[in-house]
């Protein structure tokens, strides 16, 4: 009788032990938070005859988070022309907090280097450019007050250019994505 006894009870323990461990993992299944989305909404290329080119952009950050607000380091954003990825030129976005499900556009304008900008002219007026952008930051998640460890984030994308020095149409925005290999080939038919 008293052995039956304690073996209920150690029973009811491992049920209880294996409850509470299926309700912490469905917790945090349920507040993980998702990445935040970057995207370029807008690129406008210019070159006045007698001066370096620049570069208008539009770039359009997301928070798809309903529970946790974001913290943002400083964000890098850099152009890069041709196969060697030569900087044409790049933005910082000074650090900021965003609220949940939150939407920021951020626009500015970057003064363009020399060496790289007069290939990506040439091949603008033949209709074959194509920018990339690459982004870098570290941002933090504060859910429920609490605040988590750093997270480092490194994207890229491609942005087609157009004759007249504008963002293709194609698409309403194109969205920075993780590095991968794809991003490293070209896309563009040579002539």
């Amino acid at each position: 009788m008293m052995c039956e006894e304690g073996k209920s009870f150690y029973i009811w323990l491992l049920q209880v032990i294996c409850l509470l461990g299926l309700l912490v993992l469905c917790l945090w299944l349920a507040l993980r938070p998702n990445s935040p989305s970057f995207s370029i909404v807008v690129i406008s290329i210019d070159r006045p005859s007698d001066q370096n080119g620049t570069i208008f952009y539009s770039l359009e950050i997301g928070n798809p988070n309903k529970d946790s607000s974001i913290y943002y380091d400083d964000i890098i954003l850099s152009f890069l022309y041709g196969q060697q990825e030569d900087k044409v030129g790049d933005a910082t976005v000074g650090s900021f907090h965003q609220g949940t499900s939150k939407s920021r556009i951020v626009s500015d304008i970057v003064n363009a280097k020399p060496g790289p900008f007069k290939p990506l002219f040439k091949a603008i007026s033949n209709a074959t450019a194509e920018l990339k952008a690459s982004l870098t930051t570290r941002y933090r998640y504060k859910t429920w007050g609490v605040r988590s460890k750093f997270h480092r984030l490194l994207l890229k994308g491609i942005l087609p250019i157009d004759s007249d020095g504008k963002l293709s149409r194609k698409k309403k925005k194109y969205p920075l994505t993780r590095n991968s290999k794809k991003l490293g080939r070209s896309k563009v038919k040579k002539h």
